[in-house]
């Protein structure tokens, strides 16, 4: 992964993912409404290591918490130049999970997390299965805790979205994957 050319680029590779995978694929059944509705926020942050990166998800997670959501429902805060290397982006998850903590916002936001490079523990690496969590850059999905929980008890079984997406993704393929992040 390099360096992008362009400094939106992340932005717009981002957008396009949304719109084609996880909305075009129905991955996610909560992410159609607020996408069209405007209230999906794109950070970028620019942080070179760990704790710049840390600070920019502190001020995102406070941010998220003080903002209408019918104004800002979820934020996906972009990190292109660090946490490139899926392991290490792994690790940071735990202190993610600790600042949420610390800022006393567990139980009220989450965080989700995404990797061009994602893979689940038990899974080969050219498993289509791992594209559920794998996006153009590595990112940060900040939730609404309460918002989750309103559309999941609107769905009969939100436990199978899971499994949905995995068998999604294995009839898609690998080479199908790679044209929906293409797809113009």
């Amino acid at each position: 992964m390099s360096e992008p050319a362009n400094p939106l680029a992340p932005i717009e590779a981002t957008r396009h993912w949304l719109e084609q995978v996880v909305i075009g694929l129905n991955l996610c059944p909560f992410a159609g409404l607020p996408w069209r509705e405007g209230r999906v926020r794109f950070r970028l942050s620019t942080a070179l290591n760990q704790q710049s990166l840390a600070q920019d998800l502190a001020e995102e997670l406070l941010f998220l918490n003080d903002a209408d959501p019918a104004e800002c429902e979820t934020t996906l805060l972009i990190h292109p130049r660090v946490l490139r290397d899926f392991l290490a982006y792994n690790d940071f998850l735990d202190l993610a999970d600790r600042l949420l903590q610390d800022l006393e916002l567990d139980g009220i936001l989450q965080i989700a997390s995404f990797h061009p490079r994602y893979q689940f523990a038990d899974s080969e690496a050219d498993d289509p299965a791992n594209c559920t969590n794998r996006s153009p850059y590595p990112m940060l999905h900040l939730l609404r805790e309460a918002s989750i929980e309103t559309v999941t008890a609107k769905l009969a079984n939100p436990d199978l979205i899971y499994e949905r997406n995995i068998e999604t993704l294995r009839r898609l393929g690998m080479e199908g994957w790679r044209k929906l992040l293409t797809s113009g």
